[in-house]
C-alpha cells in the first residue's frame, strides 16, 4: 500500500513510522522541514535511507498533495495540530482523488461525530480520552480510592 501522512508531528510521524516497517510505502508532508528531523530519529537513520519520502509544503495547497503523491495514495491520513487543515484535506483527498482509505484526526468531538456521520472516517483523541478516563475514574470496575488517613483526632 502507499500511504501518505499529512503532519508529521508526534502522532503523524508514529503512523508513518509504523507503516513503513510494517512495509508500506510511505510519504509525508509537513510544512516544517525540521519535522523531518522527527522521522529521522523515530526510524534510527534518515527517514529516505529507510524507504520514506519527504515532502516539505502546505497540506491546503493541490500541488504540495501532488507532489507528496495524493494521486497513488491508497491510505490518506490527515494528522496535522489543526481540526480545519484535517478535515478540509481529507475531503480533498475522498472527493477529489478518490482516496480508497482517508482518516482524519479531529480534536473536537461532536465535529468528528457530525463528520463521521457524513462519511468521513475520523479519530477523535479527544473522545478517547474522555472515555478512558470516565472507564478509570467512573465506573463499577474502577479500583476504590485508598483509605486516607483519618484527620479526626476521636477517630482513634
Amino acid at each position: 500500500m502507499f500511504v501518505l501522512v499529512v503532519g508529521a508531528g508526534r502522532v503523524g510521524s508514529s503512523v508513518a513510522t509504523a507503516a513503513l516497517r510494517q512495509g508500506h510505502s510511505v510519504s509525508v508532508l509537513d510544512a516544517d522541514p525540521l519535522s523531518h528531523e522527527r522521522l529521522d530519529v523515530e526510524v534510527g537513520r534518515t527517514w529516505e535511507e529507510a524507504g520514506g519520502r519527504f515532502t516539505i509544503g502546505t497540506a491546503l495547497e493541490v500541488d504540495a498533495l501532488i507532489e507528496a503523491g495524493i494521486e497513488d495514495a491508497d491510505v490518506f491520513i490527515a494528522s496535522t495540530n489543526g481540526d480545519n487543515t484535517n478535515l478540509v484535506v481529507a475531503q480533498l483527498a475522498q472527493k477529489r482523488f478518490s482516496v480508497p482509505r482517508v482518516v482524519a484526526r479531529v480534536l473536537d468531538p461532536r465535529r468528528a461525530a457530525w463528520y463521521r456521520e457524513q462519511g468521513l472516517m475520523t479519530v477523535c483523541p479527544t473522545q478517547i480520552a474522555i472515555e478512558q478516563l470516565e472507564a478509570a475514574a467512573l465506573s463499577e470496575d474502577a479500583a476504590p480510592p485508598t483509605a486516607r488517613p483519618s484527620t479526626d483526632p476521636g477517630a482513634m
